[in-house]
């Protein structure tokens, strides 16, 4: 399934766009946005093709098709431990989307809400678009310990929520219980609303262990609203599907209004619940295989970027993104994405403010989620003109 010959670069080239295939020039490698090069499994799109079959795309449920709510919570009961109610998930067009809505539902114009440096630019572009304001609470990188006392030094009278990345894109950190308890506790005590992205959460690599902060305790869980898609896991990026899961009543009704399903201006694809809903209940084999193979591209990227003069990259924790600081290079991100675009036709992504924060600078983000030849031929080009 993660051969060399799965990755059918004539599609990608005519589909994969979003700084992928599609979007740069023939001969040209990006190793870009986080969105994997192999098909999805094929129970995936059979699933799709059989309930197409009867011929009738009708409304669904505001609130979602019982199947996937019911896949999404059961999932999470059994491999994360946490008591999720089918009843408060609900589906969304992305997890994006569900970032974006829990900062509708719970901040208002002036609302401050901490988000981590460096994140996803999703996180700030969310707040910041319901008039809320981001306020950034550095990370450090690799494994050293996250100092969340600091952290509490930010919050403020207007602190209404805290922003967790878990696993941290782009740093690949996966978060102690230790250290989410911590920030558990802080928004216990001070009344803060948790928002949880857990998207990369399956994507961890031996011997990290994720732990969903929802189930630390009943406390924290009730103030948590966890966020979760299936584009990193099984590639569905496309039929942009997420899901959104409340803890109590009270959270799911302020969701749910704020998304708008019930007007059906907003809603979730009803095939793409039906996509997701099967890759959750039959493709853990695609998904186990697809992490097996991804440690191994994730020891040959690492270990090949540390031989660059001036490259220095720590292993990813989770996520299939590897963060490499070039500052020894002299150069600048953005000094160094146009030049291995130029010189090398290799795409990284820039360690820029807009994308990840101002403690993104000095570094670039790959990703490797790629045939084991693609990448070869990428680290050989990043070579060859980094001497």
């Amino acid at each position: 399934m993660f051969e060399d010959n799965s990755v059918n670069l004539e599609l990608l080239r005519k589909r994969a766009h979003n700084l992928r295939w599609a979007t740069f020039p023939e001969g040209v490698i990006p190793l870009t946005a986080a969105d994997p090069d192999f098909p999805s499994a094929p129970e995936i799109a059979e699933s799709i093709c059989a309930y197409s079959k009867d011929k009738y795309f009708c409304y669904g449920s505001p609130e979602g098709l019982p199947e996937f709510k019911e896949s999404v919570a059961n999932y999470y009961q059994k491999k994360r431990n946490v008591p999720v109610s089918p009843a408060f998930t609900f589906p969304v067009d992305s997890a994006a989307f569900g970032i974006y809505l829990t900062c509708k539902a719970f901040l208002l114009p002036g609302d401050e809400a901490i988000i981590f440096d460096p994140v996803d630019f999703l996180f700030r572009y969310s707040i910041e678009s319901v008039g809320g304001v981001a306020v950034p609470f550095k990370i450090p990188p690799g494994t050293d310990k996250v100092n969340f006392e600091i952290m509490e030094t930010l919050v403020t009278k207007k602190t209404k929520l805290i922003c967790l990345c878990n696993p941290l894109n782009p740093t690949g950190k996966v978060f102690t219980k230790e250290e989410l308890f911590q920030l558990g506790k802080i928004a216990c005590k001070y009344n803060l609303i948790i928002l949880s992205d857990e998207i990369w959460s399956d994507i961890i690599f031996f011997p990290n262990v994720f732990t969903s902060i929802a189930s630390i305790d009943q406390e924290i869980r009730d103030r948590t609203i966890t966020i979760t898609g299936f584009s990193k896991s099984y590639g569905l990026a496309g039929l942009r599907i997420g899901a959104v899961m409340a803890h109590n009543q009270n959270h799911f009704l302020k969701l749910i209004d704020a998304s708008l399903h019930n007007s059906t201006i907003h809603g979730a694809n009803v095939l793409s619940q039906v996509a997701a809903t099967t890759a959750l209940t039959k493709c853990e084999y695609w998904l186990n295989d697809f992490l097996k193979h991804l440690t191994s591209m994730r020891a040959l990227l690492v270990d090949e970027l540390n031989t660059i003069p001036g490259f220095n990259c720590l292993a990813p924790e989770g996520c299939y993104v590897a963060f490499t600081n070039i500052t020894a290079t002299n150069k600048t991100s953005q000094e160094i994405h146009e030049f291995l675009l130029k010189e090398a036709k290799v795409a990284v992504v820039p360690g820029l403010k807009k994308w990840f924060g101002d403690h993104a600078d000095g570094y670039i983000r790959m990703s490797f989620a790629t045939s084991d030849q693609i990448l070869r031929d990428a680290i050989y080009r990043i070579k060859s003109v980094m001497k």
